[in-house]
């Protein structure tokens, strides 16, 4: 499955989502592009204040922070 990533530079609450991430039972299938919100002014205006952000790019659904390893196991499946 293919999800991208919205992050920022500095983003301690990105690092908490990445490790979740590698944590999830599904993290040897994903394939993650992560997105530098902070290189695209569309990106920013739209994910700025949401960081971390999950989307998946089957069906486009997002996942906002806070999140946790079982919401994310519902959102990948």
């Amino acid at each position: 499955m293919k999800v991208a990533f919205f992050t920022g530079p500095q983003c301690s609450l990105c690092d908490d989502a990445e490790a979740l991430i590698a944590q999830s039972e599904q993290a040897t299938t994903l394939e993650v592009t992560k997105y530098n919100i902070r290189e695209d002014t569309g990106l920013y205006h739209l994910y700025a204040v949401r960081i971390p952000v999950l989307k998946r790019e089957d069906n486009g659904q997002e996942l906002g922070w806070p999140f946790n390893l079982n919401e994310l196991e519902l959102f990948l499946k």
